[in-house]
């Protein structure tokens, strides 16, 4: 079970998610009212649970959550599903060292969904392209799949969305983001889309959370070496590195200074 989270370890997360966003000169507690306000789709005010959550993510991709490139989506279990915004996920996507370029696909068979405003393709494809990879990554995503209809509300008006007015952009977006998970293994972030439907299906979500231990494997000097040399060569990053294993603050400025020297060496 997680620990308690209190008001003190959130300033302290808001101060370091800041200074990975470059956010100087601000106010910790200025800036978790403003984050409650703009980060917050809840009818009841955000626990510190709740922020904590969504400041690990926003931590862990280096999103802007007072901007809206993520923010949370409340579900039913009194937790958040944490949602990226379209800026979000573009900035991650381009934000990657490897990344090599994306282009898409569409299907020549336009299909007109039920209320629909217009057509769109019957499918689209991403393609992303990885530096260190011999073959892209290829996903095609349907529009019957992703699709959503307009429902009735409680009281029996007719509830119109995106899908309706922008069904070729909703699909490509769709596309990019599925596509952008496999490439580069995104997970534990959303679009509204998908948290709608899960908070709809009340299905609990994986707490993002950490526990108070650490349960990632460390690395050996020779592991680190091993590791050092793949950067160097184009298979991998530090940022791959610093999320799947429990490095120091010494090992990971060791690694950046062993790579960063290659940068710089002349040829």
């Amino acid at each position: 079970m997680n620990a308690p989270v209190n008001g003190t370890l959130i300033t302290t997360q808001i101060a370091s998610v800041a200074e990975t966003l470059g956010l100087v000169n601000v106010n910790p507690q200025e800036l978790k009212e403003t984050l409650i306000q703009t980060a917050f789709r809840t009818e009841t005010p955000a626990t510190d649970a709740q922020m904590a959550s969504l400041l690990i993510v926003a931590g862990q991709y280096k999103l802007n959550p007072w901007t809206k490139e993520i923010y949370a989506f409340p579900d039913k279990n009194k937790g958040i599903i944490p949602v990226v915004g379209v800026d979000g996920w573009s900035r991650i996507i381009n934000g990657n060292s490897n990344f090599n370029g994306m282009e898409f696909k569409f299907s020549e068979n336009m299909v007109q969904m039920e209320g629909a405003k217009v057509a769109a393709p019957e499918w689209v494809e991403c393609i992303i392209y990885r530096k260190d990879r011999d073959h892209p990554t290829v996903v095609r995503e349907y529009l019957a799949e992703c699709y959503r209809a307009p429902f009735k509300s409680k009281t029996g008006y007719t509830v119109e969305g995106p899908w309706q007015s922008h069904p070729s952009r909703f699909l490509r977006h769709k596309a990019t983001i599925q596509c952008a998970r496999l490439a580069f293994g995104f997970v534990g972030i959303h679009d509204q889309d998908e948290a709608e439907r899960i908070a709809e299906s009340g299905q609990p979500i994986k707490d993002v959370t950490p526990d108070t231990a650490d349960n990632r494997p460390t690395l050996t000097e020779e592991q680190i070496e091993k590791a050092i040399q793949k950067i160097r060569n184009g298979k991998g990053d530090i940022e791959s590195l610093k999320y799947h294993y429990n490095l120091t603050e010494e090992q990971i400025n060791y690694i950046q200074a062993k790579t960063e020297v290659l940068e710089h060496d002349p040829v």
